[in-house]
This record gives C-alpha cells, sequence and structure tokens, in this order.
C-alpha cells in the first residue's frame, strides 16, 4: 500500500483534500468507529446516531466509487473491538498494512490531531495532513489576518470575506442594499397568534443502515441521555442537499425576520438545521450560500432574510473556526470570571419549573438541537449568571447536541455564550433578566415564574441570577463600554440595600437548591 487516507466522522466528502492525487490502486481508504468519541463525554443518542449512520453510507458511496476501505464498525460488545480510539484501532491496522504513509484533512478537533500526529512521531510514520477545502478562510489565512491586531472583530472579518469572494455586493465595495447586517429587520417576536406560517421541518425515513445503529446504540450506549424516537435527520449527501432546496424554498423567506424568535414546542420553526450536514461536510458553506444567494436573486427570499443566514456561515461559522485555531490549546482552558459551579440537573433532564429552560431542553433531549436563541439566552444565559465552569458548559453542549463539533463548540460554549475567553469572540457577556425571554416567546405567559420579579419565592431565575452576576463580577466588568448600562443599573440596586440584600438572598436558596 502506497497511502492509507484517513477519513474521520466529520470528513465525509470525497473531494476532500485528502483525495488529492490519490490512486485506488495503491492507495486505500481507512474508517473507524471508536468509543472514545462517543463516551469521553456522554454523547446524545441522536449524535451517535447520526455520525456513525452518515459514515457508513459514506463508506458505500465510497466502495461504490472503486475505493477500497478499511472501516471499523463498533460491535455491540465492547470487547469485540480492535480498540477504543483512533490511534489504538489505526496502530493495528499499521502492522497490517504497512503504509508508505498516512494521508489525512485537517480535523475539526484539536484533541484527535494531536493524538494521530503524536502517535506518527513517535512511530516515524510519515503522516501529511492537508488544509481543509470545506472553508472560505483557512487556519493559515486567519492567522495572518490575526496577526497583530488588538482585538477580532466578527463584523470587520466577515465584510472581508463578503469582499473577497463578492457575496452580495454590487461594484465590487458596496454592501447590496446599502447594509453589511440588517440586524435591525431580523429581531421580530410572534404575535399571539404564533408563528404565522406552520410549514413543518423535512424529515427522513430511517432506513436499513440508520436502523441497524439506532439498534447498536439501545445495546452499547441505552444510559447515554436523549432518545431515538424522533430522529428524522439526512445522513447521505443526496437527502442533504434535499433538505437545503427545502430550506431555501419554503422556510428561508421568514428565516431573517423571525430568526431570534421562540414559541413552545416549536423547535425548529424557520431555522434550517444544516449545521450538522455542514459539519460532517454532507453540505459545503459554499453550495448554502450560493443558494440563499440565488433566491434573493430570483426573488424568492427576501435581502434581510438571506444576509442573516449568509452571515451564519460566511460570517461566524468561518470566525470561531479561526478563533480556536488560533488559540488552541489554551483556549480552552480559559475562565475569565473564574467561574466553578457544576451544571445544575435540569441541564441533563428538563426537570425545572422554569418554563424557558424546560422548553429548550425538551428540544435538546428530543432532537439534540435548540436553535442560537435557546442556546445563548436561554440556557446559556442561566449557566452564565448561575456561575458555571465555562469548560462544563462546553463539555455538556458538546455531548447534547447533534451538530456539536469541538472548533465550532468551544468559541460558540467557552467564549460567546460564557465569556470565559475574557472577550476574544463577544465584546461582552450575553446575559439578561427575563424581560428578554418575555419579548421574544410566550414561555413567560404560563411560568410558574415571574419575569420581572428578581427576589421572593415567585421571582424568575433568569433574573435573580441576572442581578446575581452583575453584583458578583462588579470590578470585571465596570471598565466595559459595552456594559455601562447594566453596571448604572446595579450601581442603584446597590443604593437599595434592602432590595439589594432581598436578591441576594434570593440567588442564595436557589443556588442551594440546585446544588442538591
Amino acid at each position: 500500500m502506497r497511502n492509507l487516507i484517513l477519513v474521520l466522522g466529520d470528513q465525509l466528502d470525497p473531494s476532500s483534500s485528502a483525495f488529492d492525487n490519490a490512486d485506488q490502486e495503491q492507495d486505500s481508504v481507512w474508517m473507524a468507529e471508536v468509543d472514545e468519541e462517543n463516551t469521553y463525554i456522554p454523547a446524545h443518542k441522536q449524535r451517535i446516531l447520526f455520525f456513525l449512520s452518515a459514515m457508513r453510507h459514506f463508506r458505500i458511496e465510497l466502495e461504490n466509487d472503486g475505493w477500497t476501505v478499511h472501516y471499523h464498525k463498533l460491535s455491540s460488545n465492547p470487547s469485540h473491538d480492535r480498540g477504543s480510539s483512533f490511534v489504538e484501532v489505526l496502530d493495528r491496522d499499521m502492522n497490517r498494512f504497512s503504509p508508505e504513509r498516512l494521508i489525512m484533512t485537517e480535523p475539526g478537533d484539536y484533541r484527535v490531531e494531536q493524538a494521530i500526529s503524536n502517535y506518527a512521531k513517535k512511530n516515524n510514520i510519515e503522516l501529511e495532513i492537508r488544509a481543509d477545502r470545506h472553508f472560505y478562510c483557512s487556519r493559515r489565512e486567519f492567522s495572518e489576518y490575526a496577526k497583530g491586531r488588538k482585538s477580532l472583530m466578527l463584523e470587520y472579518f466577515y465584510r472581508e470575506l463578503r469582499k473577497r469572494h463578492q457575496i452580495l455586493m454590487e461594484d465590487g465595495k458596496t454592501p447590496i442594499g446599502g447594509s453589511w447586517n440588517f440586524d435591525h429587520d431580523n429581531r421580530e417576536s410572534f404575535s399571539s397568534d404564533g408563528p404565522p406560517s406552520k410549514i413543518r421541518p423535512m424529515s427522513f425515513q430511517r432506513d436499513t443502515i440508520t436502523e441497524e445503529v439506532s439498534i447498536l446504540i439501545e445495546s452499547r450506549f441505552r444510559d447515554h441521555p436523549g432518545t431515538l424516537d424522533s430522529f428524522v435527520l439526512p445522513v447521505t449527501r443526496g437527502d442533504a442537499q434535499r433538505m437545503l432546496s427545502h430550506f431555501v424554498r419554503d422556510l428561508l423567506p421568514l428565516f431573517g425576520t423571525y430568526e431570534d424568535a421562540m414559541w413552545s414546542d416549536e423547535p425548529f420553526l424557520y431555522h434550517s438545521r444544516l449545521s450538522a450536514l455542514l459539519n460532517v461536510k454532507l453540505l459545503s458553506p459554499q453550495e448554502c450560500v450560493n443558494a440563499a444567494v440565488e433566491a434573493y436573486q430570483s426573488g424568492d427570499a427576501p435581502l434581510n432574510s438571506v444576509e442573516g443566514f449568509v452571515r451564519q456561515i460566511l460570517g461566524w461559522r468561518e470566525f470561531v473556526r479561526g478563533v480556536y485555531w488560533h488559540h488552541m490549546p489554551d483556549y480552552a482552558e480559559m475562565n475569565h470570571l473564574k467561574q466553578t459551579e457544576s451544571l445544575p440537573s435540569f441541564f441533563w433532564t428538563g426537570e425545572t419549573e422554569m418554563n424557558c429552560v424546560r422548553n429548550s431542553m425538551q428540544h435538546v433531549l428530543q432532537h439534540g438541537y435548540a436553535h442560537h436563541i435557546h442556546r445563548l439566552m436561554v440556557l446559556g444565559n442561566i449557566a452564565l449568571s448561575y456561575g458555571a465552569d465555562p469548560k462544563e458548559f462546553h463539555d455538556w453542549h458538546m455531548s447534547m447536541y447533534v451538530d456539536a463539533i469541538d472548533w465550532v463548540s468551544l468559541p460558540n460554549t467557552l467564549g460567546m455564550s460564557q465569556f470565559g475567553d475574557g472577550g476574544i469572540v463577544g465584546t461582552k457577556p450575553y446575559c439578561s433578566t427575563g424581560n428578554y425571554i418575555n419579548k421574544m416567546s410566550n414561555f413567560c405567559s404560563d411560568c410558574r415564574y415571574y419575569y420581572k420579579e428578581k427576589s421572593g419565592e415567585n421571582a424568575c431565575p433568569i433574573t435573580t441570577f441576572y442581578w446575581d452576576f452583575l453584583d458578583r463580577n462588579y470590578d470585571q466588568l465596570k471598565d466595559n463600554r459595552r456594559m455601562t448600562f447594566p453596571i448604572k443599573n446595579i450601581d442603584n440596586l446597590r443604593d437599595k440595600k434592602e432590595e439589594h440584600a432581598d436578591m441576594k438572598l434570593r440567588a442564595h436558596e436557589l443556588r442551594e437548591q440546585w446544588k442538591s
């Protein structure tokens, strides 16, 4: 064997750089399902199902194209596995095949890249890691962009990529519509009647391969969080493309206007749910962006929706990947506010009287999914204001979401959501009282707690901990220009000694309850 081409579970693209100049007569493909990737954090059952089923389907695609694929399946009996990690399984196969060289595309997880690199170095094996063409901006290009800058701002990075790739631009320099973003048009909440359009999300039937993996999971990972009952994601490129077409045709027109809105028992609304498909490379960011732009050009979707969707992919997705690789491995240990609390049990069970948290966690448990406002302004908000350890919050996110890959999860959770990086990703902590949730959802109308109250038995815990958070972290936040207004508010509350004391007492009572 000349080259053994390593393909990981988030690299399901036959046109990836790992296949450049490959020869099916001399080279083979290696893929492995390994226990470590499902158990180093207790992965949601649907996360396991999505990855393993997509991998097994991709294996068949490669074999149908003429490739020899050395594929290792997990067994229902762990003792029958050939190893528990990529390195252990790979080491056995190296003894069998003795390839001249290992080739792979850049992994999405620093931990995995280091493990394979260290193994190759230790055993004096040639390993070539090639750049990942899936992204608009390479690791090297982002490092060059970040070099010498005192701070990294998504907005300016996004504008540069828009100009470089001429996306939603006119005359090469001016953004179409005269504005780089349309946030002011994308913050609408629903009326009392709820979502104006009841288009249902696209779903896909399980085939025999997916059913086979389901049986494996219920046997081997039965104690993991979540349920498989509601799994409806595509696991092949063809079905992924159909889901993209459905989103652009049926959901994109209303996506932008209501992208921040929430509603009871509506986990998906007008969101694309394409993130998991993008992150394992069943779809490319280029085809998603191009499809949205074409919808605008043909008059099938408004500019505010198209630009909002493009910004999620071309802007935010590229930006957080750049931040991850530019700052790893130190980034994973950052804890700017020195928060150390363990996550309350409702992050695993969904059992809480907080209506917004219960609804959000039902989405996560049932689908391994919740859209970005549920993640940031409900679950992330309460974790931050409560004082959760940011790394633990990231580990929980990696465990519970189907679309979680380390490069995208870590900057979003530890960085933006929990402000653990002190402002590398977001310029201020994303926390709020229950008033924001009341404005953007119907959760507060029938909640046991009252969103305006900060103390007393009926006080909204999100509101209570918002004020407690500002009070606890006053010295670290008082010089942040974007926190000027909240800091003035906490100054005023501190002057009202009895009201301040009642708030602190309620925060203490809740913290003790959640610890027990």
